[in-house]
């Protein structure tokens, strides 16, 4: 069930973490209280302070008690011990003369801090920009202030910019993997059916998973390739890692299996889910504007609303999705989580959390030896209009929503 006030399961919401003292902040964080131990009811308890700018994503820096959400407006907002602190963390909205459009699938939609923040106080964004009536897709990386481990410096570095001819399928995720590597995942381009095919041409950074080096620099960039890209050493564009997807608006890595789990936002008729084991992910092609899920694009009746001539469909080569979920059924636009790797709530170890913007609810799946997927629909009611469910530096899991607000994922007996 969905609860707005106060629970006798806040400990588990305290930032500081539910037993598990790992905080680059100790000292001022609040004392630490036992977690309530096992308990499979799910529910989502909202944190009081609500941000006004729609809450995209909620994340933390390594061992950091904080937990910075994103607004899409263009501004990065700090809730310590569940309270929101007054001033921006970092604010480039317009309304600060900052370079984000805002607006539908616009604005600033992803944030990564450097697996080394507590070192470098480095962290990257994702937004876009207006590009003389079409928009840019941009990475930027800026560096919390010297004086305030609550503001950053507003002066930031563009890493790397995509050119997008639409306002829609931005994708938004940013993200490190356990190699070091920050891991971007874009969108086609948007409009409808990927008319300029880009997710599965090589040499285009839209419709991709890309994979950069932000620590060393090669000549003329603001990054590296990384040695083992696909086609670092030609046949497309260096930075791609994978290619084939429509808009994989929120993906994850699993945090002690190295898995990659993609949710990718579906054209007319069907939601997919992927997943990736570590060691299986680097060239793999998620199958559109092939297919769309399952279904052949060519030949299945609205034809991923595409025009003109289209693509031969054969399944050599592609890797498909472990879930699929029709529009016929309620889901129209798939929001991929995490897998809970908290200590609040043992019962939720190893399962993934994800949702759908139009039909709400929360489900719940799990990997199993053969690869395909244990899912549970669970019971209850959930925010509407989800944004994100994403993990803070211990595991413990937050849903947004695109009213700006922030709910802890808690269970029960």
């Amino acid at each position: 069930m969905l609860r707005l006030a106060a629970s006798t399961l806040a400990c588990c919401a305290a930032l500081a973490g539910c037993g598990n003292k790992n905080s680059a902040r100790d000292d001022d964080a609040p004392a630490m209280i036992p977690c309530p131990g096992p308990g499979t009811k799910v529910s989502v308890r909202r944190l009081a302070d609500r941000v006004a700018g729609g809450a995209m994503l909620a994340t933390s820096p390594p061992g950091d008690a904080r937990l910075f959400v994103v607004e899409q407006r263009g501004a990065i907002r700090i809730y310590d011990n569940e309270h929101l602190v007054a001033a921006p963390f970092l604010d480039i909205s317009p309304d600060n003369n900052g370079p984000v459009v805002a607006g539908g699938e616009l604005g600033l939609l992803g944030l990564a801090f450097h697996p080394e923040y507590a070192q470098n106080g480095q962290f990257f964004v994702w937004y876009t920009a207006p590009n003389n009536g079409q928009y840019l897709d941009v990475l930027a990386r800026y560096q919390v202030s010297a004086g305030d481990p609550n503001r950053a410096d507003p002066k930031g570095t563009v890493v790397l910019s995509v050119v997008d001819p639409y306002s829609n399928h931005n994708g938004g995720m940013v993200e490190f993997g356990a190699d070091g590597f920050l891991y971007v995942g874009t969108g086609d381009g948007g409009s409808a059916g990927d008319p300029q095919r880009n997710a599965q041409n090589p040499s285009s950074l839209l419709g991709k998973m890309l994979r950069i080096d932000v620590d060393h620099k090669a000549t003329g960039k603001e990054y590296g390739i990384p040695a083992d890209n696909p086609f670092a050493a030609g046949g497309g564009a260096p930075e791609v890692f994978m290619l084939g997807l429509r808009n994989p608006w929120r993906w994850s890595f699993d945090r002690a299996t190295g898995d990659m789990w993609i949710g990718d936002v579906g054209q007319g008729a069907t939601e997919e889910l992927d997943v990736l084991k570590a060691g299986e992910q680097r060239g793999k092609n998620l199958g559109w504007s092939v297919y769309e899920g399952l279904a052949c694009c060519r030949t299945q009746g609205d034809r991923c609303a595409q025009t003109g001539a289209q693509q031969a469909c054969s399944t050599a080569g592609m890797t498909f999705g472990l879930d699929h979920r029709t529009h016929s059924a309620g889901w129209q636009s798939i929001i991929g989580g995490q897998v809970y790797r908290g200590s609040c709530y043992p019962d939720l170890v190893g399962w993934y959390f994800y949702t759908d913007y139009a039909r709400g609810g929360l489900t719940m799946a799990r990997l199993k030896t053969d690869n395909t997927l244990d899912i549970v629909e669970l019971p209850g009611s959930f925010p509407g209009g989800p944004a994100s469910i994403h993990a803070d530096s211990r595991g413990e899991l937050y849903e947004t929503d695109t009213g700006g607000n922030v709910y802890h994922v808690e269970a029960s007996p």
